[in-house]
């Protein structure tokens, strides 16, 4: 049977990828777009009642989700080796869209892991407590404000992640983008995208413009603020690729 064969499996790891990358985007985008501005409307009773019995549910197939979608992606690049990601490969136009897009994964799951849920786990905990008639964990709030930051960001890095991902087997490979393997060009496209990264995760982490609402973090002020400041890196990365990228 096909599906054995190292194209089968290569394919089978590809539609599990889709499949628990949606998951994880569809989830990060309801925690984002749907939950957290219904949570502020909610009294607090109501809304501590809402994290007790949905938020931590969503968050256990949220975090392992990301994991997977991860793992997955890596399999699958093991699995096509040098046939379909040779050296080759990562330097051209495709392949260094494709690389930049799985360090925004690869910084989207730490933030998951090592921020987000972290976060969640002292927000939750909080609303029990209060729920059961303790006092509120003073800590509580900048505990929220902290995962709510590195949410926001891991929205916007979904964005040009998706359009890095999709983009890298179809418009990203069109012959007007092929350049030569070992191009200075798609050297500086790739550390353009990690400077992006860079400054954006260390703004999320409270390392640029601190915990406030001033500076750089207007773009986690509302989700709105999120989602075009994410369809305006998938514009200034599209225009680059056709200044840096073109054959």
């Amino acid at each position: 049977m096909a599906i054995f064969s190292k194209a089968g499996f290569g394919g089978a790891f590809l539609i599990a990828h889709v499949i628990v990358a949606m998951m994880w985007m569809g989830l990060l985008w309801f925690f984002n777009f749907v939950q957290t501005p219904a949570y502020a409307e909610m009294d607090g009773a109501a809304r501590n009642n809402a994290f007790d019995k949905l938020t931590w549910r969503a968050l256990w197939w949220f975090r392992w989700a990301a994991v997977m979608t991860v793992a997955f992606g890596l399999i699958v690049i093991a699995v096509g080796g040098k046939d379909s990601f040779g050296g080759d490969f990562w330097k051209s136009s495709p392949g260094v869209t494709l690389l930049i897009g799985i360090c925004f994964g690869v910084t989207m799951l730490y933030n998951v892991w090592m921020v987000i849920w972290p976060a969640q786990q002292k927000v939750i905990a909080n609303a029990r407590n209060v729920q059961a008639g303790g006092e509120a964990d003073p800590t509580a709030a900048a505990a929220a404000r902290a995962g709510a930051m590195a949410s926001r960001q891991n929205t916007i890095f979904s964005l040009p992640l998706l359009v890095f991902m999709v983009g890298a087997s179809h418009f990203y490979a069109l012959s007007h983008f092929s350049i030569r393997p070992g191009g200075a060009k798609w050297i500086l496209y790739f550390l353009i995208g990690i400077a992006v990264l860079v400054v954006l995760e260390l703004n999320a982490l409270g390392k640029i413009s601190g915990r406030g609402n001033t500076g750089l973090n207007v773009i986690y002020e509302t989700h709105i603020n999120a989602l075009y400041t994410g369809i305006g890196l998938i514009i200034v990365f599209y225009i680059l690729a056709e200044i840096l990228l073109r054959a």
